[in-house]
């Protein structure tokens, strides 16, 4: 993995390193089989700079446990909106490093190019690791999208100045939607099929979402740090 950039970077040089880095961004089809794909999530205390990062590894096909990678990390970078990545993605990286087996590809709780700047978490983290990544966010950061009905299954592009970014999708009936982005070697066709095949029995995709328990049974110390393979 070689560095992209200084992480001990202040909040105006950061906005230029995410203007630098979106140039380098590509959205294309992910056309490859799939047999495993990764979740990843963050969890911390309020007002701590303590980060729970992990990643779970999932069988594709049925959605069952592989493996799972929790670290801790300490971040000095302040919360500021659009720059959440240069908070998290330190973390994450201790995280993925940890992992014995590079999935196919990863789904993060977060945005890809639909950002302000094109560089969400899942496009910067994606740039970093040099895989395919998608990112599923629960809230919307940038653009708009038109009427979406309330029935399951039922999207709507996101669109920002005219520019397709991602997908509003409602997986479940009267669920809030989630929002869709290609993050890194993917595309939004894709990454919302992606997507929609890890959505089971709950509004959030497997991946993301046994990530967040997992990151949050670390925070809270009922399970410990480090790698474990089911």
């Amino acid at each position: 993995m070689t560095p992209l950039h200084l992480w001990d970077v202040k909040p105006d040089q950061a906005i230029k390193i995410q203007r630098d880095l979106r140039k380098k961004i590509k959205i294309q089809p992910f056309q490859r089989d799939i047999r495993y794909i990764a979740g990843a999530d963050i969890s911390f205390n309020r007002d701590s700079d303590i980060f729970y990062a992990g990643f779970v590894v999932l069988d594709y096909q049925n959605m069952t446990e592989v493996m799972h990678s929790l670290t801790e990390v300490r971040s000095t970078f302040p919360y500021i909106p659009g720059l959440l990545s240069f908070r998290e993605i330190p973390a994450l990286l201790a995280a993925w490093e940890q992992l014995p087996l590079q999935p196919d590809v990863i789904v993060l709780d977060g945005h890809g190019i639909a950002h302000p700047r094109r560089l969400g978490i899942a496009s910067h983290f994606g740039l970093w690791i040099n895989r395919p990544t998608i990112g599923c966010a629960k809230k919307l950061l940038t653009g708009m999208y038109g009427t979406l009905s309330s029935e399951a299954h039922k999207q709507a592009i996101i669109y920002d100045n005219h520019e397709a970014i991602g997908v509003a999708l409602r997986t479940k009936n009267n669920v809030k939607p989630v929002y869709i982005s290609p993050g890194h070697l993917t595309d939004i066709p894709t990454a919302v099929s992606i997507v929609s095949h890890c959505v089971t029995t709950y509004r959030l995709p497997e991946p993301t979402r046994k990530a967040h328990l997992l990151v949050n049974q670390l925070r809270r110390g009922e399970i410990p740090r480090g790698v474990k393979t089911y």
